[in-house]
Order: C-alpha cells, then structure tokens, then sequence
C-alpha cells in the first residue's frame, strides 16, 4: 500500500528529513534507506524512542494528506468494475490498522474497493509473529480471505496461488509473494530502483537474501537460497519456481497505462473515471 498505492513512502522520507534538518543533519539518502541502516548513519543526538515519538506525531498530521500515486485510481476501477471474468481484489499490507486508517481515512472512494473483509492488515492476529513480508503468510491470508466469499457463494472454483497478481513496491514484498507461489508485479520507487541496478533479476525472483537475518532473527528455520531455486523451509506453496529470469516476477515502472491484456485481464470499458493524483 505504502508507495504502491498511496504516497506514504515519500511522506516517511520527507518526515524523516525534518527530523534531521531540525538536528543540522543531512537528508536522508536512498543508500541509507534502502539499507535499514539510519540508526548508526543518523547519530542523532536523541534516543531512539524519542526519535519515534517525533516522527510519530508528524507522520499522523501529514499522513492526513496522503494521496493515491499515478495509475492506482483507474487500475483499481477497472479491476474491480471493467474486467471480465471477474477479477477478485484484495490488500495485503504491513500497515497496522491505527495507521491504515489515518492514511485512509479520506480517501475512502479509492479503499473501498476493497470488501472490509478482504482487507489483511499488519497487526492483523492471523499472521504469527515473526511471519510478515518477506514471509508469505500475508498474501497467502489475502488469498484465503477471497477463497472464503468464493466458498460461500458456490459459484466459480476457488483460487489458487498461481492464478494469483501480486502488486508489490518493496523487495521484501516481492520476495513473499514469489514464496507465496504468486505472479509478482514490482512497482519500486525510483529511489529504490536506483539502489537495485544489476540486481533487477534477483529481486524479481525473490532470490536477494537480504532479509533472511530478519526471519533468523525471529527464530525462523532458513535455508540456502541460491540462484537456481529457494530451498528454504518457508518454499513457496505454488507451481511457480523461484529462478531468475522465470518471467514470474516482472518489473514497472508506474500503474499508469496497465497493460491488462498482458496479464489476460479482459476490461469491458476502458473510460475509467477518477484520474489519479
């Protein structure tokens, strides 16, 4: 959701700098970001919490006017309006609920796309501890979530996770959901992307490593993972290889002019209304 959807990753950024400036320090580059490192890089002369209390309180009065990246209004529109068959949405996200809906909370005519019940957030009690992105419990959940009104409605066979387009802006994002068996789409911030060059491939493929200390940190059982495929404890539950280059995993640069038909999506009207921000 964050950078994908709406532009709360640059909202993070832009309130991580004013923190900093306020300290004499320089902005916050990508390398720094892209690495989970700002704690050691920053010095601060602040403790940690401090730090979170601030960044707290501007994130929640800047969050307020959030707004939907380019692309997201028509695609989602057309998803869940235009195509035929029927396309079956839901939002898997990191974001805990008490920030979901100050991000949201007035932009309901694009959220509400998605059923309430559709919704998996990042506090959510169904998803263990130590098990999000890169885990692929979440997208597993989110896919669950519509099998269940699919289920109860008895009319068309249930989904599965190779069936699945997964709409992802973070590495680790892309990693769950190719270990979740999916089809990944990865719409990185051009930030990011400029910290990525040369390693397109492997990202794409779920195949970087970079978060595996996170899942040895949480006591999770890992594998190797090499080039040639993921043997970790934690495989993907579908068909679908992790290797580089499979054409499972695919890389855009915005959601503005959707191919649909390159992902078999048939859309009935393509007058979408709503422009995106």
């Amino acid at each position: 959701m964050d950078g994908l959807l709406i532009n709360t990753e640059d909202i993070y950024t832009e309130v991580t700098n004013a923190i900093l400036r306020e300290y004499g320090k320089p902005d916050l580059p990508w390398s720094v970001k892209a690495a989970r490192i700002f704690q050691n890089w920053a010095q601060l002369p602040i403790s940690h919490a401090e730090y979170l209390e601030k960044s707290a309180a501007l994130h929640t009065e800047r969050f307020a006017n959030a707004q939907p990246l380019p692309g997201v209004v028509a695609l989602l529109h057309s998803l869940a309006n235009c195509s035929a068959p029927q396309v079956h949405i839901a939002l898997a996200t990191a974001t805990s609920t008490a920030n979901y809906h100050v991000k949201t909370g007035h932009l309901g005519h694009i959220f509400s796309t998605f059923r309430d019940e559709r919704k998996v957030l990042g506090d959510d009690p169904r998803i263990l501890a130590g098990r999000g992105k890169p885990a692929p419990d979440i997208f597993l959940l989110a896919l669950k979530t519509i099998n269940d009104g699919i289920r109860r409605d008895g009319v068309e066979p249930e989904i599965k996770p190779e069936e699945c387009l997964v709409f992802e802006d973070s590495v680790a994002g892309v990693e769950a959901g190719r270990r979740a068996g999916m089809r990944v789409i990865w719409v990185p911030h051009p930030g990011l992307l400029g910290e990525c060059v040369g390693q397109e491939e492997k990202i794409l493929a779920g195949l970087t490593g970079k978060y595996r200390d996170i899942e040895r940190a949480a006591g999770v059982e890992v594998g190797e993972n090499t080039e040639e495929g993921d043997q970790s404890s934690l495989n993907c539950t579908g068909d679908s290889p992790r290797v580089t280059g499979d054409g499972w995993g695919e890389l855009l640069l915005s959601l503005e002019n959707f191919p649909y038909e390159h992902y078999g999506i048939k859309i009935l009207d393509q007058q979408n209304p709503g422009q995106s921000s």
